[in-house]
């Protein structure tokens, strides 16, 4: 299963925790070598009433933030998947989901105890509405 493939299937998650809104964020981490990027850090926004992602992408040495519909991040996520990163962790309320490439580039997607016992209350605010 390709990257792209594997990706997807882990980000049919997200948009299942954002709809659920059990969503807390989703971070990709864990950089191959000495990299500037240092993490992305993804989190609902609302922007003229409708939902959205906010990537922040962490730098050594600044910040920068983009915004993007939920199926455009996913387009834009992909593409950092083993190119730094070779993990990306969904917190939910009700459990944390790690997608994970070991050396050989071999995809693990793992389910583990839920680190955050909120959601995002950006995303539980636009479901209430």
């Amino acid at each position: 299963m390709s990257f792209t493939e594997s990706f997807t299937e882990f980000y049919n998650q997200v948009e299942t925790s954002i709809a659920d809104g059990t969503f807390a964020k989703l971070t990709l981490a864990k950089t191959i070598g000495n990299t500037n990027l240092m993490n992305i850090y993804v989190r609902p926004i609302v922007e003229e009433g409708i939902l959205k992602m906010e990537l922040k992408y962490k730098f050594q040495q600044e910040e920068q933030v983009e915004i993007h519909s939920i199926d455009k991040a996913q387009n834009v996520l992909v593409n950092y998947i083993n190119n730094p990163f070779m993990s990306a962790i969904l917190f939910t309320t009700e459990f944390d989901l790690t997608y994970k490439l070991n050396k050989k580039r071999a995809v693990s997607i793992t389910e583990s105890r839920n680190t955050f016992g909120n959601a995002s209350e950006v995303l539980l605010d636009y479901l209430n509405q």
